[in-house]
């Protein structure tokens, strides 16, 4: 007997091993694919482009160092470096519910409590969605303060406006902001509010796939609108200057948010019903009420968003934002690193160059829509 438990126990000792060392690389790969590897090739004047920027990303939730090169996911700094890319936003994931879908979902699973205990980080990550979240702020400060000068968090204008005139200088400088996907990390508490604002965080998503205590979401059970302590949250916001991002917000929430909300508004990854009809995407009408606010939309990577698996079909949907509330309020937002398969990783977007030229669009708008517009609205709406 004591043979057979000390034989079990070595079994189970090395399943432990295995499963803790292998199954967060196995997920990472499985989840985050591409469908165009490369290599890329960049017209004349790509490497020219002053400020290539990105307002969504979610390479925090993954066990990465940042700092080094992947061979498989989307985003990392020395990719960022590769392609000129300036400014990346990356957003924090909380909590996703199992069997996640764009149509109905209710808060009762956390796929991403078992993900965190598979990637043996603290157990207050295990079952906290605050410390989580907290927890993947830092590491993104961690990996600043470890990359000798070559990455920053910007979190306001003036860092903003420093960060552009020393990367004028040195085109391998490179730097991140901070997003929460779904106030549901605030767990309830207002006054968590100003922990995130701490740690550097400057837009919230009010929900994500699921209806929450201040918002309801496009995916959610209920799809209800703000409520009374969502717009607490809202006017405690606005004097924070955090911006709020109605990416996965329902119909009512989009509408009480531009009715009530005077502070600024941006849609941080999207695609459009106009090019792409689906219950994810934005709707002509909130199009139009979004540009008459001097908001700003970001056009995802991937299929669902756009109705394509290439830099043609997210090109398509930037075009049709353009011309109907103005170039100047159209970004990229590609979702990279969000367990979905992009249309290609963070070293592909002269690919999006490409296909902008063929859209018929100028030099100088396509500065705009491949990161001037992202810098533009930061340095009005950061906090000072």
């Amino acid at each position: 007997m004591k043979k057979i438990l000390k034989i079990a126990g070595i079994v189970l000792a090395i399943v432990a091993i295995l499963f803790f060392t292998l199954a967060p690389g196995i997920i990472d790969r499985s989840k985050n694919k591409v469908s165009i590897k490369g290599p890329f090739t960049k017209n004349s004047w790509y490497d020219s482009i002053p400020f290539i920027a990105d307002l969504h990303c979610d390479a925090l939730l993954w066990d990465r160092n940042l700092l080094k090169e992947s061979d498989h996911g989307h985003v990392d700094i020395p990719r960022m470096q590769q392609a000129n890319m300036a400014l990346q936003v990356f957003t924090v994931v909380s909590k996703v519910p199992a069997g996640i879908n764009i149509e109905q979902n209710d808060a009762s699973s956390d796929q991403i409590g078992l993900l965190s205990f598979a990637q043996l980080r603290s157990p207050s990550w295990w079952f906290g969605v605050k410390e989580r979240a907290l927890g993947q702020c830092q590491n993104l400060h961690d990996f600043a303060a470890a990359s000798k000068g070559v990455f920053r968090v910007i979190t306001t204008q003036t860092q903003l406006q420093q960060y552009y005139q020393d990367r004028a200088a040195n085109r391998q400088l490179t730097a991140g902001m901070l997003g929460l996907e779904g106030a549901h990390c605030l767990e309830n508490d207002l006054n968590n509010l100003d922990l995130f604002y701490k740690a550097g965080v400057r837009y919230i998503g009010l929900t994500h796939f699921f209806d929450n205590e201040w918002a309801g979401s496009a995916h959610g059970m209920q799809k209800g609108g703000l409520t009374a302590k969502g717009r607490q949250l809202l006017r405690k916001m606005d004097s924070l200057h955090m911006i709020v991002d109605l990416a996965h917000a329902s119909p009512q929430t989009i509408s009480d948010v531009l009715t009530e909300h005077n502070g600024p508004v941006l849609v941080s990854h999207t695609g459009v019903r106009g090019v792409c009809d689906n219950q994810r995407n934005l709707s002509d009408a909130q199009i139009d009420a979004i540009g008459r606010r001097n908001g700003l939309i970001g056009i995802g990577l991937w299929e669902t968003a756009v109705c394509g698996k290439d830099a043609t079909a997210t090109a398509k949907s930037i075009r049709y934002v353009a011309d109907r509330i103005g170039v100047d309020k159209v970004a990229l937002g590609s979702d990279w690193d969000g367990a979905f398969e992009m249309h290609f990783a963070v070293t592909g977007t002269p690919l999006i160059v490409t296909a902008l030229l063929q859209q018929g669009f100028s030099r100088p708008e396509i500065e705009q829509i491949m990161g001037g517009n992202i810098r533009a609205f930061m340095l009005r709406n950061l906090p000072k």
